[in-house]
């Protein structure tokens, strides 16, 4: 008889378990958490600005330019007319000094304003972790339905787009300086103090759906997050996986709040990727997961991750700040007409 030719041996893996802690998480959230006490204090300050309008007798605040970091049409309209005449915007230029902020961050560190900074982000990230700490879980659409609904956001930032890049640069000028351009910050506001049936109904589906469903707003519906997803396609950086270490245990795909097949690829070149280290901080095995440089693939620490996020924010803010494009210059008695009125502007 014929012996039957040998198997080759399988080939042992020698890894070693990571030693110590990893502590990017608590980086992350320190970095989080700051950016979202820092949004509550302009929205406190912002919110009794405009009440010195709406109410004799109340105290003036000044008005805080980082609420416009919650205009990004404005932000992305400002952005287009600086490109097309060379100057930059009058009307809600900090805008456009914190959309050039977010996406820099982006397009340098992965998706880090949708994973270290966002305040929505944020709240997204702890809602469903209060239901899988809750329920014992998170609940995942089928395949078919994930990627469908995944499409919506890319359809939204097309129409936003679109409607941006169609308009000349007079006619975004003179959207901005309308009485709906004016005070575009006091509606954002006024939608949640004065939220219709239909509004509160809708907020409170998509919070609940964030309970249950990761990052429900942020992976089907943000066109904002869909365009800066987009943009860290450019980014230096990657999730690498070393092959011949990892013990293929899946907890970095487990832990990927993107659903990412993380534990199946060498490298991570997703839109998806929230660069958010939650796969490197579960990894066990010492040398085997790491944000690296695409080029050298030297490790890139989480300190110097949230070092660069801030380093890009606070630099482009001061940037603002010195060369006085930072205050949107409208005078007071404007700001008493415009602000009790503000809920009878409609879009131009």
């Amino acid at each position: 008889m014929t012996a039957a030719p040998a198997q080759p041996a399988a080939r042992t893996k020698h890894w070693r378990r990571r030693q110590g802690p990893d502590r990017s998480q608590v980086i992350r959230r320190t970095l989080q958490f700051a950016f979202f006490a820092l949004n509550l204090w302009i929205g406190t300050q912002f919110y009794l600005f405009v009440r010195h309008y709406e109410a004799a007798g109340t105290p003036a605040y000044s008005r805080p330019p980082g609420v416009e970091g919650w205009l990004p049409i404005a932000g992305m309209m400002n952005t287009k007319y600086f490109l097309v005449t060379g100057t930059v915007p009058v009307v809600h230029p900090a805008a456009m000094f914190l959309f050039l902020a977010f996406l820099s961050a982006s397009i340098v560190f992965r998706k880090s304003f949708c994973g270290w900074l966002c305040p929505v982000g944020t709240l997204s990230e702890y809602l469903w972790k209060l239901g899988r700490d809750t329920f014992k879980r998170n609940f995942f659409l089928p395949r078919w339905l994930d990627i469908g609904l995944r499409s919506l956001k890319y359809i939204l930032m097309g129409l936003f787009l679109y409607a941006v890049i169609s308009m000349p640069a007079r006619a975004l000028a003179e959207f901005l300086q309308s009485p709906y351009g004016l005070v575009a910050d006091v509606k954002m506001l006024n939608f949640f103090r004065y939220m219709g049936t239909a509004a509160a109904v809708t907020v409170g589906v998509l919070v609940i759906a964030s309970i249950f469903v990761q990052n429900f707003w942020c992976r089907y519906l943000c066109p904002y997050g869909a365009l800066i997803g987009l943009a860290s396609m450019l980014s230096p950086l990657r999730i690498r996986r070393n092959v011949e270490t990892c013990i293929d245990c899946a907890k970095c795909a487990k832990a990927c709040p993107a659903r990412l097949p993380v534990d199946q690829l060498v490298q991570i070149r997703s839109a998806e990727c929230l660069g958010c280290l939650e796969c490197v901080a579960v990894c066990p095995v010492e040398d085997t997961l790491h944000m690296t440089l695409a080029v050298k693939r030297k490790p890139v620490p989480a300190w110097a991750m949230a070092a660069g996020v801030a380093a890009i924010f606070c630099g482009v803010t001061g940037l603002a700040m010195l060369t006085g494009h930072w205050h949107t210059p409208v005078p007071d008695w404007m700001y008493q007409e415009l602000i009790p009125r503000a809920r009878e502007f409609s879009h131009p």
